[in-house]
């Protein structure tokens, strides 16, 4: 992962971490695996993964 990003990515997947984007992976499955680790280690945040390409955000 990397550091907080400050728009809403082109292509791939981002992390919203209690609304904010925190990171861009270029595969879902990249993207929902660092999503789970963090919900494991911090159940209490919202996590989503923001889909650049349909502009969805999906619920982890």
């Amino acid at each position: 992962m990397v550091a907080a990003i400050g728009e809403l990515p082109t292509s791939g997947y981002a992390l919203e971490v209690d609304g904010r984007l925190k990171a861009e992976f270029a595969t879902r499955d990249g993207a929902r695996a660092g999503g789970v680790e963090l919900k494991k280690r911090f159940p209490m945040l919202q996590i989503r993964i923001y889909d650049a390409q349909t502009h969805a955000r999906e619920e982890i």
